[in-house]
């Protein structure tokens, strides 16, 4: 299990608002205002009167000292919105070899420039004897929870990350292997699904990278008061 746990505190979610910030109850029933570490809709995972939980930096130039980490959704799961942590989540477990496919590699490295759309790739995989091609890896936080175990990518029209599989079908043309992984911050999300309905660009994207082969797999997280981990690999549908 890969952890990433900075010290959580227990709150009561209040709202969420002008996309960065959430007003929160916290342990002695004051107010705060914390950042809101999540560029997306956060569709389903804005319930109010929910658990949540927050860290705390002791930056002392941050305007604000709290970060939202944790929340609860409208089905009752525990969801890891902080997507700064979704590479450190990852990042760990390929120093570790936890994920299988990927395991042949033994040099990483982080935001490398790529692409004729002028991206930055989250993981370029190599290996120090050259005998494998080089790998692409394109990371994705999902929190899409929509019950009976069932978790979607993207929550909101992501013209980024259409890009992001434009540059990954580039990739595979050029003779490199590509992966696009969904670390999945849902604690007990079972499979992952693209969401046509929300970007039908997205998806049929989605589909052209799969035939041109992009390969797709999907880790979901463990998540509790204590932290979040990188748990197991998971299904994804509507993926060969």
């Amino acid at each position: 299990m890969m952890l990433d746990s900075p010290q959580l505190f227990p709150a009561t979610f209040v709202r969420r608002y002008k996309r960065f910030f959430a007003d929160i109850i916290d342990g002695q029933g004051n107010l705060i205002t914390v950042h809101c570490p999540n560029t997306g809709s956060m569709k389903n995972c804005q319930v109010e009167d929910s658990s949540c939980w927050y860290s705390l930096s002791d930056n002392p130039k941050r305007k604000l000292p709290g970060t939202l980490e944790i929340v609860t959704t409208s089905h009752g799961q525990l969801a890891g919105i902080n997507t700064i942590r979704t590479n450190r989540l990852v990042a760990a477990a390929l120093a570790k070899n936890q994920i299988p496919q990927l395991k042949a590699y033994d040099l990483v490295t982080p935001e490398v420039r790529y692409g004729s759309e002028k991206s930055r790739i989250d993981f370029l995989l190599q290996t120090s004897v050259g005998q494998l091609p080089d790998c692409y890896v394109e990371v994705k936080n999902v929190t899409l929870d929509m019950g009976d175990g069932l978790a979607m990518f993207p929550d909101s029209v992501t013209a980024r990350g259409t890009k992001h599989l434009r540059e990954l079908i580039e990739m595979v043309s050029l003779g490199h292997r590509a992966v696009l992984l969904f670390c999945v911050q849902l604690n007990t999300a079972e499979r992952v699904e693209v969401a046509a309905d929300i970007d039908p660009e997205y998806a049929k994207t989605m589909v052209l990278a799969v035939a041109r082969g992009v390969e797709v797999i999907a880790w979901r997280t463990n998540i509790d008061a204590n932290g979040i981990s990188l748990h197991q690999a998971i299904e994804v549908l509507n993926s060969p």
